[in-house]
This record gives structure tokens, sequence and C-alpha cells, in this order.
């Protein structure tokens, strides 16, 4: 009995066959041909096991192209692609934090080709990364002078590489805390070229503990760092921005503060507890100020200090401003998110973010039980329930959100409902409480409550056919 293997079409008689034509056209002569080499070895290996449909199939091209397609549609699909979040946490750290403003995203496409990124056009001649953003950030924070960075943490260790290279810098133990990603404030401190200084204890550190270091010349800059992914209670004391400025002040030593969110208008506006924001810190007289882009600030990660031009200007010439410097879709993401925050009537809108955060009850409620309407509809066994979300991104510990979800189980399971909606187009992305899978509607974008009901209807169309 000859080998089925020998009947395998050749790679000429594969290449002439009906299909294969448009898919060179989309993906290529060399994809394609890489493609139906795999599909033929895959052949192979299911002959070798005796895999009697793989069997009958072997002498028909087409099994070959449908294969190769398939493999292409796979490898086509991008690592980076949009998910839609039904998590109800709105800064998602694994979902990529903030999603932006239409403005920010219109922006960022019109200077992702040529763009005056370093080009002043009034004069014709070169200009500065450094000179964007600028005006609208000191107009909103009331700060002499900003710079932008890729990130937070390089906008912080930038500011500690330029005021305490070869010195000591104070920090309270009870800031000396994880910033994500496994990054410490120790670390970065030392990182910079800094000598670390601990003053106090981890729940009280009192303005005296600062002013002993300074006073000794062990310190010659101050760091406070906000807490803002934890909170500790009880016992408790801490500096104010303000108390800092003054004993830096009395030995002409500057003062770091790494607020963080970067949370731009009042936090009732929103309905969250009060927290710091820059314009205050400037304010209290703090020399420089680090938050971040892509959380409440609600626009591109980012790193941004806000300050006293005579220190941001000596940031500008440190030699890792360059390793650190920011790409010009950023900044233009950026200035796009900081313009909106000039129309206070409409900021709340036009951010994703915080339009998110302020949605009320009975807005959360109806959408939830739309998507519950459509579902059921389409024989979907599903019910609106209340739920707790989060910020998120590092943002307002302990703080839950009140929102509605739709809850679902699924015919194979609530594990298994979630893994098919994730490995679908677009992923969505829930939350499994209780054995049951929830889609949180206050992280859904406008338009996506439909695109959630068809991928929830496909997922459990598939898992009952799974089960026939």
């Amino acid at each position: 009995m000859s080998d089925p293997r020998s009947r395998i079409p050749s790679m000429d008689a594969l290449l002439a066959s009906p299909g294969i034509e448009s898919l060179m056209a989309d993906a290529g002569r060399g994809q394609v041909v890489d493609a139906l080499r795999v599909s033929v070895a895959h052949m192979r290996e299911a002959i070798g096991r005796g895999d009697e449909l793989a069997q009958g199939s072997v002498e028909d091209a087409t099994w070959y192209v449908q294969h190769a397609a398939k493999l292409l549609a796979e490898e086509a699909v991008p690592s980076l692609r949009r998910v839609i979040n039904a998590t109800g946490v709105v800064l998602h750290t694994n979902l990529g934090r903030a999603p932006l403003a239409d403005e920010a995203l219109e922006a960022m496409r019109s200077t992702a080709t040529y763009s005056n990124l370093e080009f002043d056009l009034d004069k014709g001649v070169r200009g500065s990364r450094y000179a964007h953003c600028v005006r609208l950030l000191c107009d909103l924070t009331g700060a002499e002078d900003a710079l932008v960075v890729n990130n937070a943490a390089g906008a912080l260790v930038l500011s500690m590489s330029t005021v305490g290279l070869g010195r000591g810098v104070a920090v309270s133990r009870g800031e000396l805390v994880e910033i994500g990603g496994g990054f410490r404030i120790p670390e970065v401190v030392e990182r910079s070229g800094a000598s670390l200084v601990e003053v106090g204890s981890t729940n009280r550190t009192r303005a005296d503990d600062y002013k002993e270091v300074v006073a000794s010349g062990e310190a010659e800059a101050i760091l406070k760092v906000h807490r803002s992914n934890f909170r500790i209670t009880g016992f408790t004391e801490e500096a104010s921005v303000a108390e800092l400025v003054a004993i830096a002040a009395e030995h002409a030593i500057p003062v770091i503060y790494d607020l963080g969110s970067g949370l731009m208008l009042p936090a009732e506006n929103i309905g969250l507890p009060e927290e710091p924001r820059a314009e205050a810190s400037v304010s209290a007289g703090a020399d420089a100020v680090v938050i971040s882009g892509d959380k409440l600030l609600g626009g591109p990660q980012a790193g941004i200090i806000v300050g006293r031009a005579e220190l941001i200007g000596r940031m500008r010439k440190n030699p890792l401003c360059r390793a650190l410097r920011v790409d010009k879709v950023t900044l233009a993401g950026l200035e796009a998110t900081l313009r909106l925050y000039l129309d206070p009537q409409r900021v709340l809108e036009r951010i994703p973010t915080l339009r998110m955060l302020s949605m009320d009850d009975d807005t959360l409620k109806d959408a939830a039980e739309t998507l519950v309407g459509v579902l059921a509809a389409a024989g979907v066994s599903c019910a609106v329930v209340p739920t707790k979300g989060a910020v998120g991104g590092g943002t307002y510990p302990g703080v839950e959100l009140d929102s509605w979800a739709v809850e679902l189980e699924g015919p194979k399971g609530a594990q298994a409902l979630a893994n098919a909606l994730r490995d679908g187009s677009p992923p969505v992305v829930g939350r499994l409480v209780d054995d049951k899978l929830r889609l949180d509607v206050r992280t859904l974008l406008p338009g996506e409550v439909d695109v959630v009901a068809t991928r929830v209807i496909e997922a459990v169309s598939q898992d009952r056919e799974g089960q026939t």
C-alpha cells in the first residue's frame, strides 16, 4: 500500500490552486509559500498520527489553501490591539490606563507623519520639542515652567538626578513606596545618583525630622511622595508641602513633590474624595511637581514636571533628559487633552476618564438594562446586578465605585465564556465574581454596548454548538 504522504500536491500545484492569487495580494508571495509549507507539514504529521480526516483531504488542494489562509489570518493579528474594558476599573493599568479623547486621537494621527516637533515655523530654524505643552501646563497649574518626558518614573529620575546627584535627599520612611512594576522609591532615588536619607517613621514623620537632617547638611534636597496607591490610617502624621518649603527655604535647597495622578480639577466634580493637585502644590512653593499624563489627567503616557523656571531649565540641560525624551504623537495627544481643560463646562464629557468617573447611577443602570435587553432577545440568560468598580492606576486606594453590570454564566460556565470573549475580535475583558461573569458598563466607551452584545451572543452560540 503506497504512503499517503506521496499524494500531497507539489508546491507548484498548490501555488496554481484557486484562491492563492487573492492570498498573495493580501500577504505577498513569500508569506503564502511559508504558510503552505507549514500546511504541508501539518498534513504529514496528521497522516503519521493516522488521522483519517486528514488522509481523506491529502490530495485536496483546497484544504491546503484554507489551512494557509487560516495561518496567515492568525499571524496578521497585531500583538497590541484594541480591547473592550468591561471590568469596571477605569484606569486599568493592564489595559493601557486612560482611554484618550477623540481630540487627542485626532491630534496624534495628524502629527504621526511630519510635524514641527523640533522646528520653529515662524523663524524657519530648529526649535525644541520641549516647547510644546509648556504654556498650557503653566496656565493650568500656575507654574513658571514645565517639562514633558516619557513617563512619571522617568520624570522623577530626571528630577532627582538634577537636584540630588552626589547629594543626600531626605524622604519620609512613610513615603518609601513601590510605584508599580516592582520599582521602589529608594531604588529610583539611588539610581539617579542621589543618596537616600530616611527621616521619621512609617506612620509619623514631622517637620522637625526634616529640619534635623537638613540643618546637619546630610540632606541637600527634600523629596515628598504622595501615597496615591495605599493609605495609612490611625496614629499618623506627615509634614505638608508648605512646611517642607519653609524648611528648604532656610537652607536654599529644593523641594520635589512626586504627586502622581495628575488630577486637574476639584475631585468633587467627579464624585471622588479630594486629592492633592499640582496647582495647589505649586502655589505652596514646591520647586518641582511630578505628575502622570495617563492617570486622572486622562491623556497619553507621559511624565510631567511643573515648577520653578530655573530648576526646570536645569532639567532640560541634564543629559538624562534626552534619554527620557517624549515622542511627537504623545506630545500631540497631551496638548489636545490639556486644551480640553480650558473649557470647564465640557471637559467632563470630552475626556473619557472623567466622563466614566462622573457617570450617575441612572445612566449606568440604563446602559446595563439596554445590554440585557439585547441579550435576552437573543436568548442569552443574563441579569442586571449592582456591582463595585475602582478608579485604578494606583489612585484612590480603597475607594469603590458603585456601578451596574450584566451578569452571565454561559452554557459551559462563566470561565469558558470569559475565555471566549477574550479570544474574539475585539476582545472583551470582564470580571469573574462568585462563578459568574460580570460586564461592568461604567468602563464601556460610547458605542461599545452594541459591540459587547454581539460578542456575547457569538460566544454563547459557540458554547452551545460545542455542547451538541
